[in-house]
């Protein structure tokens, strides 16, 4: 192989790789972009998150408070919520590039099938993020809270004083949680597509998907029944709706059979006929 033979190789390989080099640098500048926007409003967004627990505590009166033990503890964590909120905020922008990097290397059908995932993923994401925010924290953190007593002689008083990281540790954890768990629909029916999983198999191992949904939510939530069950139905009720997904994949690709299988009889048709 000579010289120009290897360049006309290796040029589209290094012309790749400058443009994701491309996309890559102008996705960490609007990372960087967002970071700086959201850690000036990251006292706000703290207390957004922090509002079920304020809800309830509000409830049963008196002075209460978020503290924090270390001098950096609420520096470092407003540094992490305007981080994370950095990263919600820039997903449809890193999608994009993600869109503008791979496009041009798929076909047409590709492409269509291709978009309805990427618009998908955020708004399922948001969702699980919602659900937990709506409806499970106001419940989770009612029981949590459950468990403080007012004291009396002989005894003394066990009352909440979060940390303000741990408290966010928590609630993003719970957020992520839901929301990568509320992909599940995404990810099969893309495994639907590349022939990996059939409709068939997953109603099979329903009851597998049963128990390892349990199991996930017990890993994933705090250990208390209400956080634990409000991620584990969700999921198997998502796990039904992909068995839904890949049907629909099935059909299309055996509608799709069919219609190249009537256009190769119909060629040979002609070409016998001629």
């Amino acid at each position: 192989m000579n010289d120009e033979e290897r360049d006309e190789k290796t040029m589209p390989l290094i012309d790749h790789l400058v443009e994701l080099r491309g996309r890559m640098l102008y996705s960490f500048g609007i990372i960087v972009v967002l970071f700086f926007i959201c850690y000036y409003f990251a006292a706000d967004i703290y207390g957004f998150l922090v509002q079920p627990l304020a809800d309830i505590l509000e409830e049963l009166g008196g002075n209460r408070r978020l503290i924090y033990t270390a001098l950096h503890e609420a520096f470092f964590t407003y540094i992490k919520v305007a981080f994370f909120a950095a990263l919600f905020l820039s997903f449809p922008f890193l999608a994009a590039q993600i869109w503008m990097f791979a496009a041009p290397g798929l076909y047409k059908n590709e492409k269509k099938a291709f978009v309805p995932f990427l618009v998908a993923t955020p708004i399922l994401f948001f969702l699980g993020g919602s659900l937990v925010y709506y409806l499970i924290f106001p419940l989770a953190w009612k029981f949590f809270v459950s468990f403080e007593s007012a004291g009396g002689v002989g005894t003394m008083a066990i009352q909440l004083e979060a940390k303000v990281d741990q408290y966010l540790s928590l609630v993003m954890r719970l957020i992520f949680a839901f929301g990568l768990c509320f992909e599940l629909p995404v990810v099969m029916t893309l495994l639907a597509r590349a022939g990996m999983i059939t409709s068939k198999g997953m109603s099979e191992k329903r009851k597998y998907a049963i128990v390892i949904a349990f199991i996930v939510a017990a890993i994933l939530t705090p250990p208390d029944v209400i956080s634990q069950i409000g991620l584990a139905l969700p999921t198997l009720g998502l796990y039904e709706i992909s068995i839904l997904c890949v049907r629909i994949v099935e059909r299309s690709r055996a509608r799709a059979a069919q219609e190249a299988e009537r256009e190769d009889d119909a060629e040979a048709a002609e070409q016998k006929n001629t």
